[in-house]
């Protein structure tokens, strides 16, 4: 079965590398999406720093939806998505393997760039480290969550808002939280609670949403 595990993955990192200039999209837009603030609400320092995390987390976000519609759609096109489904290995396996795959090729790259964004912020190194850590333990969430969303959108017409409208409610939580651990250590309080509930989401969606996403693509195939 873990042989399953890695040659999805394996392949799916292969089609990432094949296709980076996908991945250097998100990215840009994740950078030019951060880099607009400064220049809208001007650049009196105590300002940044107190909208630095909720934009950097929006950015994040929303740089993470516009994947989100490449996760199964290719396979379903190519019908690989369909021999899979029909293969004896449990689809969980392969569908973890797949969401593992986007959040190495979107939200890493995402989190390597967040403390050079935080420079234009004027963060401090300590909430930097809070942002990078908060990245680390919540960007997973996201595309676990993303992962059910656009397995429950495959084959739609219109998919991508409908996935946007499913899945950017879910996503609520997680922004309050990401950014709260931030402000948290801004304030002084600490944020070893906000980061506590993320890791502890991380948990939970790992060990529900491949089941979500593996029923809901048997639906979209059948």
């Amino acid at each position: 079965m873990l042989s399953v595990f890695l040659e999805v993955l394996r392949r799916d990192l292969l089609l990432a590398w094949r296709n980076r200039a996908d991945v250097l999209v998100t990215l840009a837009f994740f950078t030019i999406v951060a880099c607009l603030f400064p220049f809208g609400v001007g650049a009196e320092p105590n300002l940044l720093r107190t909208i630095a995390p909720g934009v950097l987390w929006v950015a994040a976000l929303l740089a993470t939806l516009l994947s989100l519609h490449r996760l199964f759609a290719q396979d379903h096109t190519d019908g690989v998505l369909e021999q899979l489904l029909l293969s004896p290995e449990p689809p969980v396996l392969w569908v973890l393997a797949k969401v593992l795959a986007h959040w190495l090729t979107t939200a890493v790259p995402l989190i390597v760039a967040a403390p050079a964004l935080a420079l234009l912020f004027d963060m401090t190194q300590s909430a930097t480290m809070v942002l990078v850590l908060s990245l680390l333990l919540g960007t997973p969430i996201l595309s676990l969550l993303g992962g059910v969303g656009a397995a429950l959108t495959l084959g739609l017409r219109g998919g991508g808002m409908l996935l946007a409208l499913l899945v950017l409610p879910l996503f609520v939580p997680i922004l309050i939280f990401g950014a709260g651990a931030v402000d948290a250590d801004l304030a002084g309080t600490g944020a070893a609670a906000h980061l506590m509930l993320l890791g502890g989401g991380s948990l939970a969606a790992l060990a529900l949403a491949p089941w979500a996403s593996a029923a809901a693509l048997r639906i979209a195939v059948e």
